[in-house]
């Protein structure tokens, strides 16, 4: 791999995701979680701090934890401690965060990314279970300078993924992000939507000069809604500091505010450290205590994971690893297209059409694998025709368009679709052709080959695209060389 360098200095990179757990509950109270609803309607006692409620730990966020530590190769520790990260906020009521803090409930992991054409591992430090706070609101339009809070994400469940400082560019850490969320959204634990705060990323980053093993002063890096945003605040941040250093500066301490409309990260406070929190253990809550039956269990009930299905689709279904890594990009779009294969009985055919056509209806979001307008049976039935050459493929992408469009596969007409493959009848359809463009005819045996192309589409217009193709260049063939001799 190329070692990223700026000025002579090399980053270090180390990334704290927080995934906020798609539980219909919060993690600590019974009221709904979820995004989108007015201001301040989603909250209770518990979660506004009010005095004398008490927390009540969620079980299921503790086993979707427990899915991400195990998915990743990670210890889950069967005993550990919630605590009080203490700090003062405008979003935070209670002047405090339940969070975990020298006992998480996971350690240790690793996520492999691909860089270059060559693997690379990133190892993780800790995975801990936490409340997420309210959200403080600068609304635009309304001549009003005042900030606005609303309450509804206090108590949201969210576990953060700290990683080891073993990420070297800005390019790794998208990529390191991209398989984060996947494994995530593969579990069912996180939708991974940046857009609704669902995964947010903060990014410690320091540089070195060349060759120098000693890490340098870190700052952190904050507010980046999107992966390719994570990507430029990086590569901005890593260039300030080699040309703070190169200057004979120092790097300050300290946190960044990443502002995506002016591409600039600026000061935002000194950078914090675990004392400045002042944790002690929450004293509302019990030691989270994990038995062996229980973490066997939930790793028993893992599904299988995008690195290792990719590798089972290229051996199972005979496919080009490029083809396998596009196919297991989502869980969904996974099973649909390991459905297809199998009825279809012709990986290479059917990841063809889900990678061609089905995709274009995709990324036009007129079809989501995951509530798809008709079942993978249903296309395996259409890839079919088409594989057997019982229809074109013209009219494959037709009767697709009619699928997606609410047709079912039963109202199809194959049947008055057949394509035509029989010699004698496209004998006459290519004579006729030929009559009627003797001109180019001509051209095409004075040495014109490129006009091949006009005969054959001249000869599947006549026939409505449901002539073989394969058969009208071999006929076209056999009547050029009969008629050059």
């Amino acid at each position: 791999m190329t070692e990223y360098i700026v000025d002579g200095y090399t980053p270090v990179i180390g990334l704290e995701v927080h995934a906020h757990l798609t539980t219909k509950t919060k993690i600590f109270c019974g009221c709904p979680n979820q995004y989108g609803a007015g201001p301040n309607t989603l909250v209770c006692p518990v979660c506004l701090g009010l005095p004398g409620a008490l927390p009540v730990l969620n079980k299921l966020a503790v086993e979707y934890a427990m899915k991400m530590i195990l998915a990743i190769g990670g210890e889950v520790r069967l005993r550990s401690v919630f605590a009080r990260k203490n700090y003062f906020y405008p979003d935070l009521p209670k002047g405090y965060q339940i969070s975990q803090f020298d006992l998480p409930i996971g350690e240790g992991g690793s996520i492999d990314i691909e860089i270059e054409g060559a693997n690379k591992r990133i190892g993780l430090t800790r995975i801990h279970l936490e409340e997420d706070a309210g959200k403080s609101l600068h609304p635009e339009g309304t001549g009003s300078p005042d900030t606005r809070i609303d309450l509804n994400r206090c108590g949201a469940p969210l576990i953060e993924i700290v990683s080891e400082p073993d990420i070297r560019s800005p390019q790794e850490a998208y990529a390191y992000l991209i398989k984060l969320k996947q494994i995530l959204q593969y579990l069912g634990v996180c939708t991974g939507d940046m857009e609704k705060g669902h995964l947010r990323c903060d990014a410690n980053v320091s540089v070195r000069p060349l060759g120098v093993e000693k890490f340098g002063t870190r700052t952190e890096v904050k507010n980046m809604n999107s992966f390719k945003g994570v990507e430029r605040a990086l590569a901005y941040e890593i260039a300030r500091q080699a040309k703070l250093l190169g200057a004979g500066g120092q790097v300050s301490q300290q946190t960044l505010l990443w502002d995506e409309a002016r591409q600039v990260a600026e000061p935002m406070r000194s950078k914090e450290e675990s004392h400045d929190y002042r944790y002690f253990p929450e004293p509302d809550l019990v030691n989270l205590v994990i038995d062996g039956p229980w973490r066997d269990k939930t790793k028993d009930g893992l599904p299988e994971l995008p690195d290792h299905r990719a590798k089972r689709f290229v051996a199972e279904f005979d496919i080009p690893a490029y083809d396998a890594q596009v196919l297991t990009d989502t869980r969904q779009l996974a099973e649909f297209y390991e459905s297809t294969a199998k009825a279809v009985g012709d990986g290479k055919f059917a990841s063809n059409w889900v990678m061609g056509e089905l995709s274009r209806y995709a990324n036009e979001n007129r079809f989501d694998y995951g509530h798809p307008a008709f079942s993978a049976e249903d296309f395996a039935r259409l890839v079919i025709e088409i594989k057997d050459q019982h229809v074109s493929a013209a009219f494959g992408k037709k009767a697709l368009k009619e699928l997606i469009d609410g047709k079912s596969i039963d109202e199809i007409d194959f049947a008055g679709n057949q394509m035509i493959s029989d010699s004698g009848a496209l004998a006459g359809v290519i004579e006729k052709v030929i009559a009627e463009n003797t001109e180019n005819v001509q051209r095409y045996l004075e040495g014109k080959d490129k006009l091949f192309g006009f005969f054959v589409g001249a000869v599947m217009k006549a026939t409505k695209g449901q002539a073989d193709p394969g058969t009208v260049n071999k006929l076209l063939k056999e009547k050029f060389t009969g008629l050059k001799s």
